[in-house]
């Protein structure tokens, strides 16, 4: 394990690996600022806009979601609109990803802990921009990913600590049969971004534990990575040879109802760095939208 970037991330997220050129983005979500890692140099090129989460388009530049809805960004200017509400709900999102297909996935965030809120829901925004609601009924929706043959989508809650597993079905962009997939412990932490990789094991960062965890296709835990920083928040493959895991943390301690018992949110190393971690297994390229700029 190495340290490869060390910029203090109030709330590092959402790292996306870049083949062409061998490039890692990331976000700091709380910060407003934006990452790149390449050629061994890490640096900050973008300060002042919120990316929650977001992915590359295939059409150029990023398609980035945050409290205000889902954008398209080259990656410089200004950010255009796609969508930012249907059907009378807000597209708050926390998290993203991409279908094979174009189509973003995301999840909607109202979470407030000490007070009645809106329960989220999971979107997908179609290639036309259009967004349609998959689930609903969510506390903290989080990390998202699909089986390598994209007939399961996993799709993280993060304060009922479940990861949950949906039938996909790619044609037609629906989600259905939910079930639990994992159901972490109290005792452990909350389950945060994730990723699948080529042998369809699913790779989650625990939030409070320090640690990333991978299960079997059935669940079970396969192994537990330890890491220094006690909110590890994200993970992602990347390398040349996608065999190594990247890691995104988080420097401002977040105390919640839902800490397991004998966590000190007061002392210790929180986070702020972004971890890589040699593994024995291999990843695969995260999907890119098909969403572009909308017209004007």
């Amino acid at each position: 394990m190495e340290t490869i970037a060390r910029f203090g991330e109030l709330c590092g997220e959402g790292p996306v690996w870049d083949p062409e050129p061998a490039t890692l983005y990331w976000t700091d979500l709380t910060g407003n600022r934006f990452f790149r890692y390449r050629g061994g140099v890490a640096a900050e090129i973008h300060r002042g806009l919120e990316i929650c989460g977001f992915r590359l388009d295939a059409r150029g530049g990023f398609t980035i979601a945050n409290s205000g809805g889902v954008w398209h960004w080259d990656g410089s200017g200004e950010p255009v609109l796609i969508v930012s509400e249907a059907g009378g709900s807000l597209l708050k999102i926390n998290d993203c990803t991409a279908d094979a297909a174009g189509r973003l996935i995301a999840g909607s965030k109202f979470y407030q802990p000490a007070e009645p809120f809106e329960r989220g829901k999971l979107w997908s925004v179609g290639t036309d921009g259009r967004a349609t609601v998959l689930d609903d009924g969510f506390e903290l929706p989080n990390g998202i990913g699909f089986s390598p043959d994209s007939r399961t989508l996993y799709f993280t809650d993060s304060t009922t600590r479940r990861i949950y597993a949906y039938d996909y079905n790619l044609a037609a962009g629906t989600a259905k049969n939910r079930r639990v997939f994992v159901q972490v412990p109290s005792d452990e932490g909350l389950p945060d971004g994730l990723t699948v990789d080529a042998a369809g094991f699913v790779w989650s960062a625990q939030w409070y534990a320090a640690s990333v965890v991978r299960y079997d296709p059935d669940g079970k835990v396969e192994r537990r990575i330890p890491l220094p920083a006690k909110q590890t928040s994200a993970v992602t493959f990347g390398g040349t040879d996608l065999d190594e895991i990247y890691v995104t943390s988080a420097a401002q301690s977040e105390p919640m109802p839902l800490m397991p018992p004998g966590y000190d949110w007061r002392n210790g190393l929180f986070g702020g760095e972004v971890y890589r971690v040699k593994v024995d297994v291999q990843g695969r390229p995260e999907h890119r939208t098909s969403i572009g700029v909308p017209p004007r």
